[in-house]
């Protein structure tokens, strides 16, 4: 991405939603470091069809993902590709935080109150932004926490990495469908800072370097170069055969 067409900052307990096209460029930018990005997807011409976190660490074999990754829908399709990363593991287990554990970490606050200033939560700023396109609850899937790590100790238990994300780092999608993009700027659900986080987000939009046969993200392994096979047929399929 050269030169973005749209830039905004997203503050913390933001969130945003877009229908992007096919070859569009997300760039994200951590700006003070420690924040945390959930991200869902659907497609907007059979909203059915949305992010599956489980086919998309099995398919490619990885607890964590990172640049030369792609993310599945649950149709075996790829919504995107990571195509730059600055950290090399954002989480995809640990889902949303929710208003409950958000008071219990730091206190109730609303927004009739604190206005802007409130602490909004992961599920319910989802929760916002899907119903601007008929959604809810029940559509809700498990999301991709950009910017974020987690660990597991002997016993199994998970834990979320402070500090791993430095101010300024990035993180790149090429859109590989045209998606509805869903995100918010809401603490990790594992976050136990002293106080709420209050670091702001770029979003940047542009356009992508064109697909090639010897793109890094298709040829991670033989699942992804299926994965691209199906995004072929599919969109040859709504332009009556043209690809």
């Amino acid at each position: 991405m050269d030169t973005p067409y749209y830039s905004t900052q997203l503050p913390a307990g933001g969130h945003w939603s877009l229908r992007l096209a096919r070859g569009s460029q997300l760039r994200l930018t951590d700006l003070h470091g420690g924040a945390n990005v959930g991200l869902l997807f659907y497609n907007p011409d059979n909203l059915l069809e949305r992010y599956n976190a489980p086919d998309t660490l099995k398919c490619q074999h990885s607890f964590r993902l990172t640049k030369g990754h792609c993310l599945y829908s649950d149709m075996g399709r790829i919504f995107a590709s990571i195509i730059a990363d600055d950290l090399g593991w954002h989480d995809t287990v640990c889902g949303s935080s929710h208003a409950a554990q958000i008071a219990a970490r730091w206190g109730g606050r609303d927004y009739q109150q604190q206005r802007n200033a409130w602490q909004q939560n992961g599920t319910d700023a989802f929760l916002t932004e899907l119903a601007k396109y008929g959604l809810g609850k029940a559509d809700m899937a498990a999301c991709l926490n950009v910017f974020s790590k987690v660990v597991a100790d002997e016993q199994g238990a998970i834990s979320l990495v402070a500090d791993h994300s430095p101010a300024g780092s990035q993180l790149s999608l090429r859109f590989e469908l045209d998606t509805l993009v869903v995100l918010h700027n809401c603490p990790h659900p594992l976050n136990s800072a002293a106080s709420y986080p209050t670091g702001e987000v770029q979003l940047e939009l542009g356009w992508a370097e064109a697909l090639t046969e010897q793109d890094p993200c298709r040829n991670h392994c033989p699942e992804n170069r299926r994965g691209f096979e199906n995004n072929a047929l599919y969109q040859a399929a709504r332009h009556g055969g043209a690809y």
